[in-house]
C-alpha cells in the first residue's frame, strides 16, 4: 500500500511551463490523463505529446481537480515525479550463469545488488532486458504505445538453452516475442554475453542467423564476452575467453559481417573491443561501427575515442607545456591508452603522460576493464608512485550521478589517499586531451 501511495507524486514543477500556470504544485498526485489512469512513465509520455489534455490532480488535501490543457504537439507540461519512472522499477527473476550482480562481493551498497529488467529503463536509459519477467499484457503495452527503441538481452535464440542459460521456464519462447515485436514495428537492439563452450561456437551461427532475418527491426547485435569475477564460489563453472578463443570468435564474426553486408547491406552484428584486446587484433576501421550503434556495449568505444582525439589533436596548435601527469586505466586499455598518450606529447612538447595499469585486486584479475576499478585499488597501486600534477581517470570508473566507485570511495577520498588532484575525463577523445593539457 505505502509503494502505491508513492506513485506518481509530483516532485518539481518547472518555472513557467503549464503545470505552473494551471496551479499544479510539488506533492499533488496525477491520477490521469485523458480518463487513461497512469500506470508508469511510458504512459505520461505517450499521452501527454497530444496537443488537448485533461488531467485529474489529487491534491495534497486530498480533493480532486481536473484542468483542460492547450499546447503544442510534444510541448512538456513541465512536471518531475518523485520517482522517475513513476512505477517501481521491476526486478529480474532469472538466474543467469553469468550474472554479474551474483559475482559481487558482500556488503558493497544496496543499489549494486539490484537486477532490473525493465523494459521502461531500456527505453529510457537504454537498459537491456530479456522478455522473460514480462507478461503478454506488458508486451502488447509495448506495441501500444510504440516504445521504441529497447534494447534486449537475448544470448541464443535456442529455446532449450536460453531456459538453461537463464534458469527461466519463461525464456524459451524469446524469438516469438522478437517476432511479435518486429511484426509490430517495434525497433530493435539485441545483444549476447558469450559464454565460452555454452552459446557460442555452432549455437552463435544459428542466433545471429534467426536475429538477422529480424533486421532491419532488430537493427543491431552486440556480442560481448562474458565477465568472470573471483567470487564465483557455487555458481556455474565458466571459463573466460583467452587470445585463442578470442581469435576464432573474430574469425566466425568476421565471415557473418561479410555474409550480412552482401545479404542485407550492413554488418548488423559487432564484437566488443574486450575480443580485441584479446586477440591482440586490430580494431576494426570507423566506418565499419556503421554509425556505433552498441557504443553502449563497448562496441567500437576505443575506435571512436582515437578518432575524436586524433582530429581533435590536428586543430590545436603545437606549444610547450611543461607539466607531468599520470592517468589510471585497466589492463584491457593500458597499451591504447599509451599509444594515444605519445600522440599528444608529440604534439606538446615538455609534457609528460604517464600511464599506470591498475590491476583488479577488488574483483579479480580476470576482470581488466577500466569500468570496474575501485578506489581501494587505485589507492593501494599508486600509492608510492611519482604521479606529477594531477591524475586523470575515466568517468566509466563512477556512478552515473555521483563522483563514487563501486567500492563508495568518492574522488575526494582518492584525493586525499594519494595527495594528488584528481581530473574526471568523459569516454571522449577531445575532453580526454583537454583535461590532460588544461
Amino acid at each position: 500500500m505505502e509503494e502505491q501511495e508513492q506513485k506518481n507524486i509530483i516532485s518539481k514543477i518547472y518555472p513557467k511551463s503549464k503545470a505552473q500556470k494551471l496551479g499544479i504544485e510539488k506533492g499533488d498526485k496525477l491520477l490521469k490523463i485523458n480518463n487513461e489512469p497512469i500506470e508508469d512513465i511510458i504512459e505520461y509520455m505517450f499521452l501527454t505529446a497530444d496537443e488537448y489534455l485533461e488531467i485529474e490532480i489529487e491534491k495534497k488535501d486530498g480533493c480532486i481537480k481536473k484542468y483542460t490543457v492547450y499546447k503544442d504537439f510534444d510541448e512538456e507540461l513541465g512536471i518531475e515525479f518523485k520517482n522517475p519512472i513513476i512505477d517501481k522499477a521491476r526486478s529480474c527473476k532469472n538466474k543467469c550463469i553469468f550474472c554479474f550482480i551474483d559475482q559481487l562481493p558482500k556488503n558493497m551498497r544496496k543499489t549494486l545488488y539490484f537486477k532490473d529488467d525493465d523494459s521502461r529503463l531500456s527505453f529510457l536509459q537504454g537498459n537491456f532486458i530479456t522478455l522473460t519477467n514480462m507478461s503478454d499484457y506488458d508486451l502488447e503495452k509495448i506495441i501500444r504505445y510504440r516504445i521504441s527503441p529497447i534494447n534486449i538481452s537475448i544470448h541464443t535464440t535456442d529455446p532449450e538453452l536460453r531456459v538453461k542459460m537463464l534458469n527461466n521456464k519463461h525464456a524459451k519462447n524469446i524469438y516469438e516475442r522478437l517476432q511479435k515485436l518486429a511484426n509490430a514495428g517495434i525497433s530493435m537492439n539485441g545483444q549476447i554475453v558469450l559464454c565460452r563452450d555454452i552459446n557460442d561456437k555452432e549455437n552463435l551461427d544459428k542466433t545471429i542467423k534467426d536475429l538477422s532475418n529480424l533486421y532491419p527491426n532488430i537493427h543491431s547485435l552486440a556480442i560481448v564476452p562474458v565477465g568472470i569475477t573471483k567470487f564465483r564460489e557455487g555458481l556455474y563453472p565458466l571459463t573466460i575467453f583467452d587470445r585463442e578463443s578470442a581469435t576464432q570468435v573474430i574469425k566466425q564474426v568476421e565471415e557473418w559481417q561479410n555474409h550480412l553486408l552482401k545479404k542485407i547491406n550492413t554488418r548488423f552484428v559487432y564484437l566488443s573491443d574486450e575480443f580485441y584486446v584479446l586477440a591482440n587484433k586490430k580494431l576494426p576501421d570507423y566506418d565499419e561501427y556503421e554509425g556505433f550503434p552498441q557504443i553502449e556495449n563497448g562496441v567500437g568505444l576505443m575506435t571512436k575515442f582515437e578518432d575524436e582525439m586524433i582530429n581533435y589533436l590536428k586543430k590545436l596548435s603545437a606549444r610547450n607545456i611543461e607539466k607531468k601527469v599520470s592517468i589510471a586505466t585497466g589492463k584491457s586499455a593500458k597499451a591504447f591508452i599509451s599509444r594515444l598518450c605519445k600522440e599528444i606529447e608529440k604534439k606538446f612538447h615538455g609534457l609528460k603522460i604517464n600511464v599506470f595499469e591498475i590491476k583488479n585486486k577488488f574483483f579479480g584479475e580476470t576482470i581488466t576493464v577500466a569500468g570496474l576499478i575501485t578506489g581501494t585499488d587505485l589507492i593501494e597501486q599508486l600509492k608510492d608512485e611519482d604521479l606529477g600534477e594531477a591524475l586523470i581517470i575515466s568517468s566509466c570508473m563512477l556512478k552515473r550521478d555521483e563522483p563514487i566507485f563501486l567500492d563508495d570511495l568518492s574522488v575526494e577520498d582518492l584525493e586525499k589517499a594519494l595527495n594528488i588532484k584528481v581530473i574526471v575525463s568523459k569516454v571522449d577523445g577531445k575532453d580526454f586531451v583537454d583535461k590532460i593539457i588544461q
